[in-house]
């Protein structure tokens, strides 16, 4: 009998923890299987402030269509739904949908990160500047994969602006 079957994906991995006052400021999409918010996004930077109750304020901005394009700036909250790690997180874009959203990694010095969904369907990768070396966008290219996402939906985040 021709039975296929798809296994499950194991859980997404996140990282063991993430101190949220390193985490906070500027981080620059370096690449991303975007959302259809950010389908055209050029020098897209999500902005993270240091947490009040549980609670992170966002700032999404970036240039719709063009790296001169029309600035479009979004006003997300994060929530962290796990304060052992800090690295699970709700973000709600639109009241009372909160996506989930799971820091998969941060290294050492705070500079690059992995962030994912259980669901395989988005992630990005960000770094505190616009641009990484080609080393290290294939180690984070690496984690990415061994998560289980299909690296062939993922779009490079062109950036003009200055660091």
């Amino acid at each position: 009998v021709g039975c296929s079957s798809t296994r499950p994906l194991d859980p997404i991995r996140t990282q063991g923890f993430v101190d949220l006052d390193r985490f906070s400021g500027d981080w620059y999409v370096i690449a991303s299987i975007p959302t259809v918010l950010e389908k055209d996004a050029f020098n897209a930077v999500e902005t993270y402030e240091k947490p009040v109750d549980g609670k992170v304020a966002t700032t999404f901005r970036f240039n719709k269509g063009a790296l001169d394009g029309p600035e479009k700036v979004y006003h997300p909250t994060g929530f962290v739904r796990d304060s052992v790690s800090n690295a699970v997180w709700g973000m709600q874009f639109i009241w009372p949908i909160k996506a989930e959203y799971r820091i998969v990694y941060v290294d050492e010095t705070y500079d690059m990160t992995v962030i994912g969904r259980s669901k395989r369907d988005y992630v990005w990768i960000m770094a505190r500047t616009s641009s990484i070396s080609a080393a290290q966008y294939q180690s984070l290219l690496n984690i990415v994969r061994a998560e289980g996402y299909d690296l062939s939906a993922l779009r490079k985040v062109p950036h003009s602006r200055p660091e």
